[in-house]
């Protein structure tokens, strides 16, 4: 009998023991925790309400400096690329319009000396290679195709703004873990049906 007295007090003292040592681990885990805590929110930038604008600024005085701005400098080649090809589209076509123009004027003025009454050699041709009416239909061709690439190129010079305000915005997006948006997966093992969806965690 006392025997059995004394191991159970042995065991209730054991079992004591152990739970306050586990509380004790438990306060002693938790407060690393909030000290990290703590320190994350210390040195979280605070959220700057101009930095889109000065992105957008940057980008429209030159464009891929917002982009710089907002170190996306992989984004720099690609905003240079596409104002670059637009650039040449309008050139290439106005050159081509400037000379069916010029060919054309002569034309109406009596000459037949152009670029179009002459071979590849330059020698004079009694007939020339493109009709006035070509050069007329030629005109109108690359005016529009000019007047296209000039818009196209001013597009593409909006949309570099716009895309340096919108990364701007981004990236002072709410990303902690608090707020998360997250596809769950769960199979019901009393009917053997599955269900998905999403599941959003706030908080406080």
């Amino acid at each position: 009998m006392p025997n059995k007295f004394l191991i159970a007090s042995v065991f209730a003292f054991l079992f004591c023991f152990s739970t306050i040592a586990q509380e004790k681990e438990r306060k002693r885990k938790k407060l690393p925790k909030e000290i990290v805590i703590d320190s994350i929110i210390e040195i979280k930038e605070p959220i700057n309400p101009l930095s889109p604008a000065k992105a957008a600024f940057y980008s429209a005085i030159l464009p891929g400096l917002g982009q710089a701005y907002n170190k996306k400098y992989w984004k720099i080649p690609i905003v240079y690329g596409a104002i670059g090809t637009g650039i040449y589209f309008y050139v290439t076509n106005n050159k081509e319009y400037n000379r069916y123009r010029d060919a054309y004027k002569r034309r109406l003025a009596g000459f037949t000396d152009d670029e179009f009454y002459k071979d590849s050699n330059g020698n004079q041709l009694t007939t020339p290679r493109v009709t006035t009416e070509s050069l007329e239909r030629g005109q109108k061709f690359f005016r529009k195709n000019k007047e296209i690439s000039l818009l196209v190129t001013f597009g593409l010079y909006a949309l570099n703004i716009i895309d340096a305000n919108v990364d701007a915005h981004l990236l002072q997006y709410n990303v902690d873990e608090n707020l998360s948006l997250a596809p769950h997966y769960k199979f019901n093992e009393l009917d053997a049906t599955s269900n998905l969806g999403l599941t959003l965690n706030f908080k406080f």
